[in-house]
């Protein structure tokens, strides 16, 4: 598909993640052998840090910044694309070896540690990935 690029953030529709924000990993618009559709790799969020004010003490803080993430494999008619994109170091997570069942746990740990960091200093190149960086990080209201 055209507009699901890496790095594009997107909604997922359906399953167990359905109303998690994700970021597009890599995307592969043709079959493959073992998936028959066109997919995408998705790195998201499936718990959501919590909202933190000034009067709590870093300890608190520091608890309410974690984040539990997930990644999977999902056909492109269960996720829909959203306006905003990010510009996450992702590339470690794109090859295939990185949702085998063996490295998934290793994976997902480097992924939490690269959100946590990221939702921690919220910067981005430039303007419009910046937009992309908070919406990503916000729960989905409905």
């Amino acid at each position: 598909m055209g507009i699901i690029k890496p790095g594009k953030v997107v909604i997922v529709l359906a399953g167990r993640y359905a109303g998690r924000k994700g970021v597009v990993v890599k995307a592969s618009d043709d079959a493959s052998d073992t998936k028959r559709f066109g997919h995408a790799i998705i790195a998201g969020i499936d718990r959501y840090p919590r909202k933190v004010v000034r009067a709590m003490n870093k300890a608190k803080i520091e608890k309410r910044c974690k984040i539990k993430p997930f990644i999977k494999t999902l056909n492109f008619n269960h996720i829909m694309p959203t306006r905003y994109s990010v510009d996450f170091d992702l590339k470690k997570l794109s090859e295939d070896s990185a949702l085998q069942p063996e490295s998934r746990v290793d994976s997902k740990k480097a992924l939490k540690k690269v959100l946590e960091e990221r939702y921690k200093t919220q910067t981005a190149k430039n303007e419009k990935k910046a937009g992309g960086v908070s919406y990503f990080f916000k729960k989905l209201r409905f």
